[in-house]
This record gives C-alpha cells, sequence and structure tokens, in this order.
C-alpha cells in the first residue's frame, strides 16, 4: 500500500511539474527535473568535450576565426552533403558537422563578445586615469587611447617632414631648371644681338667704301624717287622686299632648283630610252632584244637614283603639296614603248603621204609631158 502511494503521488507531482514547464517562455532555459520521467525538457548545458568534440570534427583549433570556420563547413559540406554526389556523402555525419558547426559559431561568438567588453572595460578604466594636456591634444590627429594617438602622431610628424623635404626639393629644382633656360635665352639672344650689329656694321663699312670710291654716282635712277615695292599682307614689309630683291637679281631657293633638276633629268631619261628604241628598230631580234634589256636594267638604276634624289627634295620643300611622288621604272618602259609605237605609226603615215604626193607628182609630171607633146605636133 505504502509502494502504490508513493508511486501515484510521483506521476502526479510529474504531471503538475511538466503543465508549469509549458508555461515557460522559450528565452528561459530550465533546469533538467529529476521527476520528469516521461517528458524530461532539453537543457541548454553544454558541456566543454563537446565544444572540443565539434572543433575535432570541423578539423579546427579553439582561437580560430569566424572565416576559417565558414570556410571548413563549406569543404566538408561539400564531401558529406547528401545531394554533393560524392563518395563521402552521408546524412548522418552531415547532420553531426552542422550541429558542430553551430556549436563553434556560437564559441567563437561568445569569446569574441568577451574580448570587446575587456577591451571596453580597459579603455573605460584608461581614460579615467589623470593625463597632462600637452598628450591630449596632438593636433587633432588619430584616435583611440592617448598612447595610440601619440604614436599615430609621431609618424603622422615623420610623414609631414617627408612631404616638406620632398616639395623644398621640387622648389629647389625647378627655380634651378628656369635659371637655367633664362640663362640659355639671354646667352642665344645676345649672340643674335651680336650678329646682327656684325653684319649691320659690315654693310654700313661696304656702304661708306662704295660712296669714297665713287660707286654711286652714276647710278640710273639718279635723282628720281624710289618705285615702292608690291605690298603682301601675310608677310612682314622687310622680308617681303627681301624676297622681291632676291628674286630681281635671279636668287632661287635650293628647293626650286632641286625641283627643275629633276623635272629636267625625267625628261632627259625619257628622250633616251625613246630614242634607243627607236634605234633599235623592228624586228625585235635576240640580239636587239639583249640591247633593250640592258637599256631597260640601266633606266631602273637610273630612276633609283632619281628617286632619292626626290626624298632629299621633299625634306627641304616648305610646301606640303609642292612634294613630289617616286617615278616607276615599269611604268616609265611601258611608256616610252607606247610613244616607239605612236612614233611607228605617224612615221608610216607620212611615208603614206610622201608616196601620195611623189606618185601625184608623176602624174603631173605626165601630163605635163604628153601635154607639151601634143602642142609640139600641133605647131608642126
Amino acid at each position: 500500500l505504502v509502494n502504490w502511494l508513493c508511486v501515484t503521488l510521483t506521476k502526479k507531482i510529474g504531471c503538475h511539474l511538466w503543465a508549469l514547464s509549458t508555461m515557460i517562455p522559450k528565452k528561459v532555459k530550465t533546469f533538467p527535473n529529476p521527476y520528469i520521467i516521461d517528458h524530461r525538457m532539453l537543457s541548454g548545458y553544454k558541456p566543454k568535450n563537446n565544444i572540443k568534440n565539434s572543433y575535432k570534427l570541423l578539423k579546427l583549433q579553439e582561437g580560430c576565426s569566424l572565416d576559417d570556420v565558414r570556410n571548413s563547413f563549406r569543404n566538408l559540406a561539400k564531401q558529406y552533403h547528401p545531394d554533393s554526389g560524392s563518395i563521402k556523402a552521408d546524412s548522418a555525419t552531415f547532420v553531426q558537422i552542422e550541429e558542430a558547426y553551430r556549436t563553434v559559431l556560437s564559441d567563437v561568438a561568445k569569446k569574441m563578445k568577451s574580448s570587446e567588453s575587456e577591451d571596453e572595460e580597459e579603455t573605460k578604466f584608461k581614460s579615467k586615469a589623470p593625463q597632462h594636456r600637452q598628450y591630449l591634444s596632438f593636433e587633432g590627429v588619430g584616435f583611440g587611447t592617448p598612447r595610440q594617438r601619440e604614436r599615430q602622431y609621431m609618424q603622422f610628424r615623420v610623414d609631414r617632414a617627408a612631404e616638406q623635404v620632398m616639395e623644398y626639393r621640387k622648389q629647389k629644382l625647378e627655380s634651378q631648371y628656369a635659371m637655367n633656360t633664362m640663362i640659355a635665352k639671354d646667352i642665344r639672344q645676345s649672340k643674335k644681338i651680336k650678329i646682327t650689329q656684325a653684319i649691320d656694321r659690315l654693310v654700313e663699312d661696304l656702304i661708306q667704301e662704295s660712296m669714297a670710291k665713287g660707286d654711286f654716282d652714276n647710278l640710273s635712277g639718279k635723282g628720281k624717287p624710289l618705285q615702292k615695292f608690291s605690298y603682301c599682307p601675310h608677310i612682314d614689309p622687310m622680308t617681303h622686299n627681301l624676297n622681291r630683291i632676291l628674286i630681281d637679281n635671279g636668287y632661287q631657293p635650293e628647293w626650286i632648283l632641286m625641283q627643275k633638276e629633276i623635272r629636267e633629268t625625267i625628261e632627259e631619261l625619257r628622250k633616251n630610252i625613246v630614242a634607243s628604241r627607236n634605234k633599235l628598230g623592228e624586228p625585235m631580234t635576240p640580239c636587239r632584244q639583249k640591247q633593250w634589256s640592258e637599256i631597260c636594267e640601266q633606266l631602273i638604276e637610273d630612276i633609283k637614283k632619281l628617286n632619292k634624289r626626290i626624298n632629299d627634295f621633299n625634306l627641304i620643300v616648305p610646301i606640303l603639296n609642292r612634294q613630289m611622288v617616286h617615278f616607276n621604272a615599269d611604268k616609265e618602259i611601258a611608256r616610252a614603248q607606247k610613244a616607239y609605237e605612236i612614233l611607228m605609226e605617224k612615221t608610216k603615215t607620212i611615208d603614206v603621204d610622201a608616196k601620195e604626193n611623189e606618185q601625184e607628182k608623176v602624174e603631173m609630171f605626165r601630163l605635163k609631158s604628153s601635154f607639151l607633146k601634143w602642142i609640139n605636133l600641133m605647131l608642126k
């Protein structure tokens, strides 16, 4: 009877305790009740060996970072996840790995929070310590504790000093370069002045010497007003007048003379090759063909030399549209052949006309002779 009473009491007390435990919120963690047998509540307490096993299961060491934990879980999930398709895929093992991942994540988060709270307490404790005024200013540079701010301020001063040194060196080099350029410019200007002064003195001496000799006494326009030069708005009057004097006295620039030389050379080459082809005549025997090939090779060499001369001309010509293009030897040979054919056609037409004229002359002579004979007969 006593035993039955004890059993019924324990059952009733257990049911009441279970009903009360359901009314407790989920956030509040309940401790295990030794009297609850059928409906035991899970406890939030986790022993240390469980955390160590979790680290060992994830192949990590205590004190690792959150990134290490995530990377390790990702690699293990690729191996043991049921849907990964790998050989090691196992749902039970993956569940253990997931539980270990959550346990390790909560442990690392707790450690990080505890370290942050310790740092805050330390900063609060240090900020209450008395400090001198000069150690709290630092020109507003840095953040953190006074010691950290002091280190940052020292680094700031070093960087500022280095920047000032670089700026000073830069300004020194710029001033030195400007001074050198000014000196070089002054030297060039002084040389120009000396040259112009020397030319002026030389011209003046020559004029005075000529006047002393009497070279200017019998000039053609003596006593008459000077003729004004033509005006050009695009050039200064001095340059224009000098150009006019040079042109009147037969002076020509180098590029004009070179252009004239090139044109005369190509015309001479064209005449020579046409004359050579005309000299060979028709038909073209093997011997004549050999001579013609030698003439063509010589023309090719002359054309190459002329093209080099054209390159020199293009370098000194002042106007871009006055530049010349190279001559092609093959085109010149074909042009000579065509000129020879035209010349042959003209000679043929001339020969035909000459023959026709001769025939007409013969016929006229015959008519005249016959007419004279008839007159003589009539007179007799």
